[in-house]
């Protein structure tokens, strides 16, 4: 098994036992920063999911015509989103449990 490969799969336990713990937090919390961060784990999961089956070659590259565009990537698109989508999340809780510290 290559380095790659080893890598790939120690992201997918990693990612899964952390998404697990999540999804056990997400059912006893309702604090708006702490739903974020779960959403943001969930999704960097997908993100690892995603890349895991794309290194592998069961997900090929996809393109669409659109009018306007010559070839619209729709991989690239999805994984620019799933890439970036975890730290705009945790961005978000962040901020609100600095202005809930700041606010009396």
């Amino acid at each position: 098994m290559e380095f790659s490969e080893t890598s790939a799969l120690v992201r997918l336990l990693l990612g899964a036992v952390a998404t697990f713990f999540a999804i056990l937090l997400w059912s006893r919390t309702r604090d708006t920063a702490w739903i974020l961060v779960i959403l943001g784990t969930l999704i960097s999961y997908a993100e690892i999911i995603y890349s895991t089956l794309q290194n592998f070659g069961i997900l090929k590259d996809q393109v669409i015509p659109l009018a306007g565009f010559a070839d619209f990537p729709v991989n690239k698109i999805i994984q620019v989103a799933l890439i970036n989508l975890p730290l705009v999340l945790y961005t978000l809780a962040f901020i609100i449990l600095i202005l809930r510290r700041r606010l009396p």
